[in-house]
C-alpha cells in the first residue's frame, strides 16, 4: 500500500483534488479552442476514455469567447491555459471554467494579478502554477545551480504572490523534459508546501519514448506517495494520453477503473500468435468497465497457474485454447473461438 502525501483538498469543478481524493487523469485539447464542435467532439473522446479535467489553451479572445459554450457542452471540467493576458483569465472564470493555468508573475503589473486573484477566489476557481524548465525567468537560468532547485525557485515566487493576497486554491507542477529532473523538483517542492502537486513529464515524445519516460518519472513519483493528478505528455491524440496515465495509476494499484491486462512474453513453447492475440483481447475490452484483470497466456501448461491472480483469461493451445477464471479451466473451444467465449464467460459472471 502506498501512503501517499498529505496536500491540501481543492476542488476542480466536481472533481476533488489532493487530500484522501483518488488520483485524477487530465489531458489538453489539441483542437483550436475557437472551433467549438471539434473542441467538444475530442473532450468527449477523452472522457468516455476516462479522463477527469480537460485544458484547453486560450491564446486570444475569440478564443476565451467560446470557452462559454465549451463550458456548457463539456462532461469533465475544464481548464483555462492563459499566458501573459490577465484579460483572458478574467473572461475565462466569467464564461465558467473550473480553474486556471497562469503563472502569475507572468501577467503583467500587481494590480492585473489581482484582479485576476480577486475574481478567481470569489468564484472559487482554483489556480494552477505551472513552472516549465525551459521558460524560467532569466535570472534563473543564468543562476549556477541545478535546474530542479532553478524550478523549486520559480514555483515558489509564484507561489507567494498568491499566498500574499490570501488566496490558496492552489495546484503546483514543475515540469522538465529530463525525467530525473521532474523527479527531483517534485521532491523537492513537496516537503516545502502543503498544496496538491500536478505531475508530469513535459515533451516527453512520441508514444514509445514518451511513454517510457512518463511512466518512469510519473511511476517513481507516485510510489513514493507524491503527486495528485497527473497528465502523460504525448504527441499523440490526447485520448492516448488518457490511457496511458489511467495505465500508470493501474499498475500502482492507484485507480480501479477499467481492466487491467496482462500478458506473458512469448517463448518457444507457444504455439499460438500470441502477440495478435493479447492485441485483440485489450481492443475487444478496452471499453468494459469492470475492476477486472484479464490475463493472455502463450501456453495451457503453464498459463493459467501463473495467471492465477487473474480474474479472467485465455491460454494458447495447438488451434484451440483455454478459457480460466481464477486459475481454473472453464473452457476449451477452436482458437478462433477463444476471444468470444472469453466475452461470453465474463459476462455471465457479472449478470
Amino acid at each position: 500500500m502506498i501512503k501517499r502525501r498529505v496536500s491540501k483538498q481543492i476542488s476542480i469543478g466536481n472533481v476533488k483534488i489532493g487530500g484522501d481524493a483518488p488520483i485524477s487523469v487530465q489531458s489538453m485539447c489539441n483542437t483550436d479552442t475557437r472551433d467549438i464542435n471539434k473542441t467538444c467532439y475530442q473532450i468527449d473522446e477523452m472522457a468516455e476514455r476516462g479522463c477527469d479535467i480537460v485544458r484547453l489553451a486560450v491564446l486570444n479572445k475569440d478564443a476565451a469567447d467560446a470557452i462559454g459554450e465549451i463550458v456548457k457542452k463539456s462532461k469533465v471540467p475544464l481548464v483555462a491555459d492563459i499566458h501573459f493576458d490577465y484579460r483572458l483569465a478574467i473572461q475565462c472564470i466569467n464564461n465558467g471554467v473550473s480553474a486556471l493555468r497562469i503563472n502569475p508573475g507572468n501577467i503583467g503589473k500587481r494590480e492585473n494579478v489581482e484582479k485576476v486573484v480577486t475574481l478567481a477566489k470569489q468564484q472559487c476557481v482554483p489556480i494552477r502554477i505551472g513552472v516549465n524548465a525551459g521558460s524560467l525567468e532569466k535570472e534563473l537560468i543564468e543562476a549556477d545551480m541545478p535546474l530542479s532547485e532553478k524550478m523549486v525557485i520559480s514555483a515558489m515566487k509564484h507561489i507567494q504572490i498568491l499566498e500574499d493576497l490570501n488566496f490558496d486554491l492552489i495546484k503546483v507542477s514543475l515540469k522538465s523534459s529530463d525525467v530525473l529532473t521532474t523527479i527531483e523538483a517534485y521532491r523537492a517542492i513537496a516537503q516545502k508546501i502543503p498544496y496538491p502537486l500536478h505531475l508530469g513529464v513535459t515533451e516527453a515524445g512520441t508514444m514509445r519514448g514518451g511513454l517510457i519516460k512518463s511512466s518512469v518519472g510519473l511511476g517513481t513519483l507516485l510510489a513514493e506517495g507524491i503527486g495528485d493528478t497527473i497528465r502523460v505528455s504525448l504527441t499523440e491524440n490526447p485520448v492516448e494520453e488518457v490511457s496511458a496515465g489511467i495505465d500508470i495509476l493501474k499498475s500502482l494499484g492507484l485507480k480501479e477503473r477499467g481492466v487491467n491486462f496482462v500478458s506473458c512474453p512469448t517463448c518457444g513453447r507457444t504455439q499460438i500468435d500470441l502477440i495478435g492475440l493479447a492485441k485483440k483481447v485489450e481492443e475487444r475490452f478496452k471499453d468494459l468497465d469492470l475492476p477486472i484483470t484479464i490475463a493472455t497466456m502463450g501456453c495451457a501448461v503453464n498459463g493459467p497457474g501463473e495467471a492465477r491472480h487473474a480474474d479472467f483469461g485465455i491460454a494458447g493451445g495447438i488451434g484451440e485454447g483455454y478459457v480460466f477464471k481464477k486459475g481454473e479451466i472453464v473452457a476449451k473451444v477452436p482458437e478462433n473461438q477463444l476471444l468470444n467465449k472469453l466475452e461470453e464467460i465474463i459476462k455471465k459472471s457479472y449478470e
